[in-house]
């Protein structure tokens, strides 16, 4: 019926207010995931909203979502960076409307960016017929889809397991691993890397492991521990973690004296898409991928 509000546009208000609601309360973003997690209790008991659709096999509001967050990135409402999503000023002064009238904005805003750069291409709803924004919708599906198996391959592993798998990409990334901590007390240093076989060329890299599960955060105490262990000037800590970090943490890293360089999930996984090549055929069996290529789009 004319004046009907459709069922996809019903769930595309309700989760982009909750994306945003969500982010409004952390300044310096979230990952995805963690997103993901806080907004999915608003659909709990909508069969219809966590019905898989076949197209992209994901569940429709998270597919919903990945389609309109590119109308909220193009409006300059969201940014999404390395799989951080964080909500700007504007956006902010945007949700001051409401759920219904902000999606009308965004819409608006993403087709005011379509005419600005001369694109035709006009989708109302993110079942309609398969177009550049549908594809990139999709496309964000199947990476979150390949992140949850990557995920939980890397969670199936034990934190020794883990800290080999940090000293595998170190090696790929071209340094040389000097030591790997064995069972037991490390005194917060796990592996120690050089840029030359016999450690003589400054920086000595120490790292950090931690093999944390998606609730449990590396916070600031810990990335004080790993800046304590930094003994030389020229020392560099990098902490790693399979989690990621609270927002105190990633202030102390920023603030401290010592160089500490921060890796969580996303951006581990990230590094070794990258220097996948570069591992040995015996080395990537410790996290295998496989390349898979779908179309992609001019936007």
């Amino acid at each position: 019926m004319k004046g009907e509000t459709s069922k996809t546009t019903q769930i595309a208000q309700k989760v982009i207010y909750a994306v945003f609601e969500t982010l409004k309360k952390e300044p310096e973003g979230l990952p995805k995931k963690d997103l993901l997690t806080k907004v999915a209790p608003i659909f709990s008991s909508d069969n219809y909203a966590n019905s898989f659709l076949e197209k992209s096999g994901g569940r429709r509001w998270e597919t919903i979502l990945n389609f309109y967050s590119i109308n909220c990135t193009k409006a300059g409402f969201l940014i999404k960076k390395s799989g951080n999503w964080s909500l700007t000023q504007e956006g902010e002064e945007a949700m001051k409307q409401g759920a219904a009238k902000l999606l009308q904005t965004i819409k608006q805003k993403y087709k005011e960016w379509q005419s600005s750069d001369n694109i035709d291409t006009e989708v109302e709803e993110p079942d309609a017929e398969v177009n550049s924004q549908t594809q990139l919708a999709f496309l964000e599906t199947f990476k979150d889809k390949a992140l949850e198996g990557i995920n939980a391959f890397i969670r199936a592993k034990n934190p020794y397991e883990f800290q080999d798998l940090v000293a595998t990409l170190l090696k790929a990334m071209g340094y040389y691993i000097a030591e790997v901590a064995k069972k037991g007390k490390d005194g917060g240093i796990d592996i120690i890397a050089y840029k030359d076989p016999l450690g003589v060329e400054a920086p000595r890299i120490i790292v950090q492991v931690k093999h944390y599960t998606d609730d449990n955060k590396v916070s600031a105490p810990a990335v004080q521990q790993l800046a304590g262990v930094l003994k030389r000037s020229t020392d560099i800590g990098i902490f790693v973690t399979s989690s990621s970090f609270t927002s105190e943490a990633k202030r102390e890293a920023h603030n401290n004296t010592k160089h500490i360089q921060l890796i969580d999930f996303t951006k581990f996984v990230e590094l070794w898409e990258t220097y996948y090549a570069n591992l040995s055929l015996e080395d990537r069996k410790q996290l295998p991928l496989e390349p898979i290529y779908f179309l992609g789009t001019n936007q």
